[in-house]
């Protein structure tokens, strides 16, 4: 199929503002078309509501003061509609009311991207809007106008990916607060679509979910893992630097929830670790805290029995979803990992800080391994290694990592002291 059979569009993203002041919007509309990206500002909600259905936006950008109806609102019907586009919120509130809002958004299955508060610049603007959409923000103010034909992926795109292996994984570092030695590194999937370029993993492992496929594509990720892990174990046993201490790096692998009841699925990757020399207790399976806590019987067998075979488990995203402690005691997790929302804004927030606390000090009590996710700078590594917790992770230390680049990364860094 050629590119001319794509309906084409102005831009590569599309941008709807929502918010009750006309000059406001029409502002915030003239600057995210200076930066590339195509936009349409409305006042009401219903002209909202049906700008989403027919125009299909990506992301929204919304006021939460508003009469008639708050930006809360308007979070909760994105939740209930299922609509699933990226949200910007701004105000001029307090920053604990934004934070607040924020809690909202994830309580309701929207993606929060990032806040503005009033008044923003552009350059604020452009950062958030690179976040939305993946991209790094460029250095001049003016972004040029992207001409692209695109579509949205479908499943027979994933078949063929899954079928032809063009999904490939990269590898980010995981370290030790107490001495910066690497103690692992959790396989990210990545794909990039021959036409469509990349394709975001919250979009390819849905649509794997919704098609029967996330069981095929989890052990396709697996066995990749698996078969990396092996060949850099091989590397560092006995090698001539200080560093064999990597020949025991673990790896974490994300599990969906509807691959919990599978138990082939584990069988087969039981049998991998065995056919490579793969030992199960240098493998960690994340499953996200919504997902162990949809079916707290069926999670506790197949979790249990995987933990029997030597398979660490980490609830992964936690303090995000909905699940009691109760729940948390019952099932077979040896490792929380701390959800990078409150990482990355515990240098401004003391929420943040306080939540952070309670979560490394509730898996110090439950023998747990605490992991924090989204360090990405200094002060937040310092904090976390101030108040216990194990490990950490995100761009400060290092970002994800092509397989052949990882080696040489080791070599480079030692440990992050």
């Amino acid at each position: 199929m050629s590119l001319d059979s794509y309906a084409p569009r102005l831009s590569q993203h599309r941008l709807l503002i929502l918010d009750d002041e006309p000059l406001t919007g029409c502002t915030l509309q003239q600057m995210a078309m200076r930066l590339g990206t195509e936009a349409r500002s409305v006042t009401a909600i219903d002209e909202f509501l049906l700008q989403i259905e027919t125009w299909q936006p990506d992301i929204i950008c919304l006021d939460l003061v508003m009469p008639g109806m708050d930006g809360i609102e308007v979070l909760r019907l994105l939740g209930e509609r299922h609509f699933r586009p990226q949200v910007i919120i701004t105000s001029g509130v307090e920053s604990r009311i934004l934070q607040a809002a924020e809690r909202s958004a994830q309580a309701h299955g929207v993606k929060l991207v990032g806040t503005l508060p009033k008044p923003y610049t552009t350059r604020e603007l452009r950062q958030v809007l690179a976040r939305a959409t993946g991209q790094t923000a460029p250095d001049t103010e003016q972004a040029p106008r992207l001409m692209a034909a695109v579509r949205e992926v479908s499943v027979d795109d994933l078949q063929q990916a899954l079928a032809q292996c063009e999904l490939k994984l990269a590898y980010q570092p995981k370290v030790s607060c107490r001495n910066g030695e690497v103690v692992g590194f959790e396989a990210l999937a990545r794909w990039h679509h021959p036409v469509l370029g990349h394709i975001s993993p919250d979009v390819f492992i849905a649509l794997a979910e919704r098609n029967g496929l996330i069981d095929a594509l989890t052990l396709q990720v697996t066995d990749q893992a698996l078969t990396w892990l092996a060949g850099f174990t091989q590397y560092w046993t006995g090698h001539e630097t200080a560093q064999e201490y990597l020949a025991n790096a673990q790896i974490s692998l994300n599990v969906s929830a509807l691959s919990l009841g599978n138990e082939m699925l584990f069988a087969r990757i039981v049998e991998r670790c065995h056919e490579l020399g793969v030992a199960p207790q240098r493998v960690i399976l994340e499953v996200t805290e919504t997902s162990a806590m949809q079916d707290g019987t069926t999670a506790l067998d197949n979790l249990t029995r995987l933990r029997l075979q030597g398979f660490h488990l980490s609830i992964d995203d936690f303090g995000t979803g909905y699940s009691s402690m109760v729940q948390l005691v019952r099932l077979p997790f040896s490792e929380l990992k701390i959800d990078k929302n409150f990482v990355m804004t515990a240098a401004t927030s003391e929420e943040s800080q306080a939540v952070i606390r309670f979560m490394v000090n509730l898996g110090r009590s439950l023998g747990l391994t605490t992991t924090a996710e989204g360090v990405e700078d200094e002060s937040a590594f310092s904090f976390l290694k101030r108040v216990g917790c194990d490990r950490v992770q995100g761009y400060w230390i290092s970002r994800p990592l092509a397989p052949d680049a990882v080696i040489p990364w080791c070599l480079a860094q030692g440990r992050l002291d």
